[in-house]
């Protein structure tokens, strides 16, 4: 068996069917990691949606925050944006059965064989793992409840409260675990946020680092795969730091990652989301721990 992990997918549908198809894959056997971001801004998010929920056995899947977003809308689609690509999901005859299903999905997931972590933004430098399970495990309960789910929906989306504090209760703590695992990229390493920068790792604002820069981070003895933030362009200078997102969605490509070798292929992408050529695998582009 053979498992893969492949950066935002974003509803760009067709680079990857290029790349499993390039490995092989085999959805009988082999395994497939989504860093999360599924859908919304590119041109098949309905078509990518309904893929990945046909071989749902095959998937471990982490959800993002543009994932979150369409369950909101989902069921308020006034929430809808302007450059959303959501709709066509939300009227879709087969809508309710894709959305129960995504909101099954995981925050955190974490291989113990392998120790490697997958999580669509981060994990704040002052959690262990156990905590940071544990913490997931909070917002994946609600938004399994029938009875909680849209309440944490309406109150997910701010940026407040910026900074843990495990005294933390109800939406207000939910939605710092949520921005936590779905839109960090810089924080202190006590892990303040900052939510409004968002270019490279070199543009952190004074007193912040990128969240796997902290040396004091007390998951430095693991492997953390993760996606959401396309302007590290899939680099990063940390060992067992691997960033997958490298940008399908806006012109860049997307990037597949063999778990187990470090061996990754990347399928070239147009401003709309359509693949130009594959590049050649590259064995030496992660660290293997």
């Amino acid at each position: 068996m053979a498992v893969y992990a492949v950066g935002d997918l974003q509803g760009c549908l067709q680079p990857l069917i290029c790349l499993l198809e390039r490995v092989a894959f085999d959805p009988a056997k082999d395994q497939l990691w989504l860093v999360g971001d599924l859908v919304n801004r590119g041109p098949e998010s309905l078509a990518t949606l309904r893929f990945l929920y046909a071989m749902r056995h095959s998937l471990v899947c982490v959800l993002g925050n543009h994932d979150l977003h369409l369950l909101a809308a989902g069921h308020n689609i006034e929430r809808l944006k302007k450059a959303d690509t959501l709709r066509e999901i939300i009227e879709a005859p087969d809508a309710k059965e894709l959305l129960d299903w995504l909101r099954q999905q995981k925050l955190l997931h974490f291989d113990e064989q392998r120790e490697v972590a997958l999580v669509h933004a981060g994990i704040p430098p002052q959690w262990s793992m156990s905590k940071a399970l544990r913490y997931a495990a909070e917002v994946e309960e609600v938004l399994r409840d029938d009875n909680r789910f849209k309440p944490y929906l309406d109150g997910m989306y701010g940026n407040e409260p910026n900074k843990w504090d495990r005294n933390l209760r109800g939406i207000d703590r939910l939605r710092l675990i949520t921005n936590y695992f779905t839109r960090m990229r810089f924080c202190t390493k006590e892990g303040k946020l900052d939510l409004k920068s968002k270019e490279g790792a070199d543009s952190a604002p004074a007193g912040y680092l990128p969240w796997y820069a902290h040396k004091s981070r007390r998951t430095r003895l693991l492997k953390i795969i993760f996606g959401h933030w396309a302007a590290l362009e899939g680099r990063v200078d940390e060992p067992g730091i691997i960033a997958l997102d490298t940008g399908c969605v806006w012109g860049g490509a997307l990037t597949l990652l063999n778990v187990d070798t470090g061996e990754r292929h990347r399928c070239e992408c147009d401003d709309n989301a359509k693949p130009r050529h594959l590049a050649p695998p590259d064995a030496t582009a992660t660290t293997k721990r």
